[in-house]
């Protein structure tokens, strides 16, 4: 079986090198160094040790993937040629070593025996330098490969493998999406050895530090500032289930998922309004209002012991990548209606077991009559049940005004309801049909005559007039001028 024993230099000088790790090292060949840039090697250079290093790597390759996965490529076509060589990293090789995880799975696949001699980490001397205990939570991270979503603010965090200031740079500008500009972060370099540095800096400089090689490491302390916490979201769970709690809010507490509805509603609306302003600054202000009903409605579950925030998360994301087979699996779709298409034919499908009565099953019932029309005519004309032309839908509104107009002479209260009813079914079948969403039209339509309406109460303020003094004819006038303004 073919063999590679990988050794960790540690992190510190040759000193601290165990004896055992030494001799390997000195009787070694062939040797390959992922750097050979360390304390050690620079030592062993004095003693005549012959080695091959893969620093060329780093100059070839854009990312540090491509880097690693070149170093493990070449490694494997050198063992194509002999049976067996030693390969050396920085540390402890299984601590923020890429190109180590990458052959232990490649020795898996090819039934290589990849025997691992442990070196100190940079770990115990960064914990020493930095006077810090982990149990209180640490996250060592690596910076090359650094994602905010992976970030744990509250804890001690540890960015390993900050080489240089193109690194530094990106490091910055990820923390900075959670941290304020000045907070204060260390950069600690060789950390356990005589030439230990540690400096002090707000974050804003992170990246104009000169003491960045690849010993390197920039520690973030836990933050202490609640505030800074506000848009985490753990924060927000915390701050629903305390207004939920014993000790919370009297209202909150007293709230049920029936309770809550009207607000459910209401704070959509505002969204919508808000999107209609272009307001960017009240858009987030509505959306926010929209996630506490939601985190409200999820608390209650919670408290009743039926489901949680965790739950909702879950259920969401796993239908959004179900459903999305074009992006998260092998399915290809061209544009739009084709994920649309591909859409329900995946919603067909899940619900293929429940048990379906009708076509028109699925709409809310508590929706709005307008909105709710639009959705039972899209879900008939899935079937086929729709017009292909808009000339007869024209003809079937002449026809449903004319059946109006003649319950309104014969004055049977129900039946000119149903007929207005009938009359408004076949305006929102004609708006479907013209591409043009109901609601979003009568919604126009609502602020327009507001707008109108309220120019003519202010033109009758400055008068000094109030509608009680003016006839009609007055407020036409005013409102044929109003539509100049508000069109």
């Amino acid at each position: 079986m073919k063999k590679i024993t990988v050794i960790g230099l540690g992190a510190g000088e040759l000193a601290q090198l165990s004896l055992g790790t030494y001799q390997i090292l000195k009787k070694a060949k062939p040797l390959f160094l992922r750097t050979e840039r360390h304390p050690v090697i620079e030592d062993l250079k004095c003693e005549g040790l012959t080695y091959s290093s893969f620093d060329d790597e780093y100059e070839k390759h854009e990312r540090f993937e491509d880097v690693y996965r070149s170093i493990v490529n070449l490694l494997l076509a050198e063992l194509d040629k002999v049976e067996e060589l030693t390969y050396a990293v920085p540390g402890h090789p299984l601590v923020a070593e890429e190109t180590v995880q990458l052959l232990l799975n490649e020795g898996r696949e090819r039934d290589i025996h990849v025997e691992i001699q442990g070196g100190q980490s940079f770990l115990d001397p960064m914990f020493n330098a930095l006077k810090i205990d982990p149990i209180d939570g640490c996250q060592i991270v690596d910076g090359t490969q650094l994602k905010r979503e992976d970030l744990q603010i509250r804890q001690h965090i540890i960015i390993c493998q900050v080489y240089d200031a193109f690194i530094a740079s990106e490091v910055k500008l990820t923390l900075m999406e959670l941290l304020p500009d000045d907070y204060e972060v260390s950069v600690a370099t060789a950390v356990g050895t005589s030439k230990e540095t540690i400096i002090t800096c707000p974050l804003y400089e992170l990246d104009h530090v000169t003491e960045l090689n690849n010993l390197t490491a920039v520690y973030i302390p836990p933050i202490e500032d609640e505030q800074i916490m506000y848009k985490d979201f753990q924060k927000l769970r915390e701050v629903i289930a305390t207004l939920r709690g014993p000790e919370g809010c009297p209202w909150d507490q007293e709230q049920t998922h029936e309770s809550l509805k009207p607000f459910l509603l209401e704070e959509a609306y505002e969204v919508l309004e808000a999107i209609d302003e272009e307001d960017d600054d009240h858009l987030v202000e509505e959306l926010g209002d929209v996630l506490l009903q939601v985190m409200l409605h999820a608390q209650i579950g919670e408290d009743d012991g039926w489901f949680t925030i965790d739950d909702v998360i879950r259920s969401i994301t796993e239908k959004m990548i179900r459903r999305h087979p074009h992006v998260f699996s092998n399915l290809e779709a061209k544009d739009a209606a084709e994920v649309v298409a591909n859409w329900e034919e995946i919603k067909r499908k899940e619900k293929k077991d429940e048990r379906k009565e009708s076509a028109l099953d699925g709409i809310p019932k508590s929706l709005p009559a307008l909105m709710k029309a639009f959705e039972i005519q899209k879900k008939a004309a899935k079937v086929g049940f729709d017009w292909d032309d808009a000339a007869p839908m024209w003809m079937k509104l002449q026809e449903e005004i004319g059946e109006f107009f003649s319950e309104l002479k014969a004055n049977h209260e129900e039946k000119k309801k149903k007929e207005l009813g009938d009359i408004l079914f076949v305006i929102v079948n004609l708006a479907r049909y013209y591409k043009i969403n109901p609601e979003e039209a009568l919604h126009m339509t609502n602020q327009k005559f507001s707008s109108r309406f309220k120019a003519i109460e202010d033109q009758l303020s400055e008068e000094g007039l109030t509608f009680a003094d003016v006839t009609l004819e007055k407020m036409d006038e005013i409102w044929e001028k109003s539509k100049e303004k508000f069109q």
